[in-house]
């Protein structure tokens, strides 16, 4: 139901064209939109059910603008400038494309011939885009020297070597009029073009002639000459030169969703593929419209001769805003690159939503099967704890969250076992879970669904009580309990515990593997590094001159071993610390390490001992 607010607006709303701007209750843009009449579709947001990403729109928008054009085509660039400069959170947002190389003939009195990877509307010629860099690079270098245009700077004061070269046309010896520039330009774009039968008959004479003359190095350059030509600009027999120039857009619109797929045609054949996929607010072939235009306002996307695009576009609309021909062709070579462009959006888009399924399968899905094996709700979330210590020596516990079947590595927590010595597994589980949950209790923080203890009876019976007993919860604890292997192999759960049967192969199965898996790494982890740092303390206690406050101020500062260790002397002095100090903290950080510069060093003074002993008594 829209708010007062909302309804007010729309009683306003005129029956033209324009731009709408939906708002959430920051004043925050969410959504910018299109309309040939703005109050046929702003109304339908809020006076027609949806479902899905619309519905969560609609969900947030607390209030709308919207501004009026003329026409549809200026709503349309309209829109595009606003999306551009707002960036809303609900609208198509197009990848940065491949830097892919143009040659290009600059807008000069003395043009040159350059490669390029950014396009811009500075009046130049531009060819390509070309997918191999290298191949384009020996074409710019065949055609400096075939059909020279200007190559040096415009300074010069006589003329440069590349006129004596012969790839330079000479505006820095003499002036070069207008008519002879156009005449090479005119060859230029006649050979970029794919005219090039008469170049490569010469380069193979050429090439046949070196060889003969068994001057093999000049053979090979003239190889690679027809190799770029052959790469860069001339047709490829696989496609129609129908194909040439030309960009290909296909939709597939399914659950809300728009896949599109872009074929850029050059040089008679298919030499870039772009593609999108994202969620539709509007009418597909709306969305598909504004992401055409969106297309080409970005830098390295040069305008073709012609766009073939699906049928129901407003194609006069398209070519109007974009000045590119727009049509859909019915039958023919053409026809036929569109409707591969249309199977490849479809096969995207079902991909993604098999992907997503699997995802789904793999979470949610096994939350569901895990929930109905315990005969409990949906375990929204899960936590997860394991206790590490070795011989009881610094025991710590750590805890893991999944959410929907995912971590959330935000809500992990670590705890130091604080009223528990030695390995007492019941003493340890009854510390965390009251520590955990007590605080919970206090803060009026959300439970969770399921506990899972790592470990048997013994952990699971422990928790219970603490919940049960001590601080009033019901909250479902079972155990993970692993084989002799330490791999995974069922779960209890229950009063009195039981084996709960999950199938092996199962999703809801794997899942308990990796949050036991999750949860262990999680615990040893954290537990190495409290022993590092413990033995790193106990070390520096023994150091004369490092007292309580030193050692404090060495681990705040440094927090960790290998920060120690890659600090300097000097930096370790800098906290006050007296230089023979510093030594020994830096001495102690790496004992223990691999290649110990202080072990190496002390390694290298024994062997220049016995070196020297050595020599003294083949004096003797």
């Amino acid at each position: 139901m829209a708010s007062e607010r909302i309804e007010n607006a729309l009683t306003l709303l005129p029956d033209q064209p324009g731009c709408y701007i939906m708002k959430n209750a920051n004043d925050d843009i969410i959504y910018i939109g299109k309309a040939k009449n703005l109050k046929n579709r702003v109304r339908s947001y809020f006076k027609s059910s949806h479902t899905g990403k619309t519905a969560q729109l609609v969900s947030e928008i607390h209030h709308f603008d919207y501004i009026v054009t003329q026409t549809d085509k200026e709503s349309l660039l309209l829109e595009i400038n606003l999306i551009q400069k707002h960036q809303p959170h609900y609208n198509i947002k197009l990848k940065h494309g491949t830097m892919y190389p143009y040659i290009k003939i600059t807008n000069e009195r003395d043009p040159q011939i350059i490669i390029t990877s950014i396009v811009e509307n500075d009046g130049g010629e531009y060819f390509g885009p070309y997918p191999n860099v290298y191949a384009a690079t020996g074409t710019l270098d065949l055609l400096q020297k075939t059909y020279p245009l200007r190559k040096c700077g415009k300074n010069e004061k006589r003329a440069c070597f590349y006129y004596h070269l012969g790839q330079c046309i000479g505006c820095c010896d003499h002036e070069v009029s207008l008519e002879e520039y156009e005449a090479q330009k005119t060859k230029i774009r006649s050979f970029l073009n794919g005219n090039v039968r008469s170049i490569k008959n010469v380069l193979k004479e050429k090439m046949v002639a070196a060889s003969e003359d068994l001057q093999f190095e000049r053979a090979a350059e003239y190889r690679d000459q027809i190799n770029y030509i052959e790469q860069t600009v001339e047709p490829q027999n696989i496609m129609s030169k129908e194909y040439n120039d030309r960009d290909v857009f296909a939709y597939y619109f399914d659950k809300g969703w728009i896949s599109i797929q872009v074929f850029m045609l050059r040089q008679f054949s298919i030499i870039k593929r772009d593609s999108a996929l994202f969620p539709v607010y509007t009418e597909p072939l709306e969305e598909l419209t504004s992401y055409i235009v969106q297309f080409y306002q970005q830098a390295n996307h040069t305008k073709p001769k012609e766009i073939l695009v699906p049928a129901g576009l407003d194609n006069k609309l398209l070519s109007e805003t974009i000045e590119v021909k727009a049509t859909t062709p019915k039958r023919g070579s053409k026809h036929k690159v569109l409707e591969m462009a249309q199977r490849n959006a479809k096969i995207a888009h079902l991909d993604k939503f098999r992907l997503l399924a699997m995802k789904q399968q793999k979470t949610t899905g096994a939350i569901e099967q895990l929930s109905e094996a315990l005969n409990l709700p949906y375990l929204k979330i899960i936590e997860s704890f394991d206790h590490s210590n070795i011989q009881g020596t610094n025991p710590v516990s750590a805890m893991v969250v999944y959410e929907d079947g995912r971590p959330n590595k935000s809500m992990y927590r670590k705890f130091k076992i604080k009223t528990v010595e030695g390995a007492n597994e019941f003493a340890t589980t009854q510390e965390v879970i009251r520590r955990r949950y007590g605080r919970l209790l206090k803060e009026n923080g959300q439970m969770p669904d399921l506990i899972l203890m790592d470990g048997g009876a013994i952990e699971v019976n422990a928790a219970r009580e603490v919940l049960e007993d001590e601080l009033g919860l019901d909250i479902p604890v079972a155990g993970m309990v692993k084989d002799d292997k330490h791999r995974t192999a069922n779960m209890i759960f229950g009063d009195p515990l039981e084996i709960v049967p999950l199938d092996p192969r199962s999703q809801a199965f794997h899942l308990l593997q990796r949050i036991q898996d999750e949860v262990h790494r999680f615990a040893i982890t954290f537990h190495r590094k409290t022993r590092s740092k413990q033995s790193f303390t106990s070390k520096m206690d023994a150091i004369e001159g490092v007292g309580p406050k030193t050692r404090t101020k060495v681990l705040r500062h440094f927090k960790t071993m290998k920060a120690v260790r890659d600090a300097s002397i000097a930096d370790i002095q800098a906290l006050s610390i007296p230089e023979k100090v510093a030594i020994e903290i830096h001495k102690v950080a790496w004992d223990g390490q691999k290649d110990n510069p202080y072990e190496q060093a002390e390694a290298d003074t024994a062997q220049t001992v016995l070196d020297a002993d050595a020599m003294n008594q083949e004096t003797e």
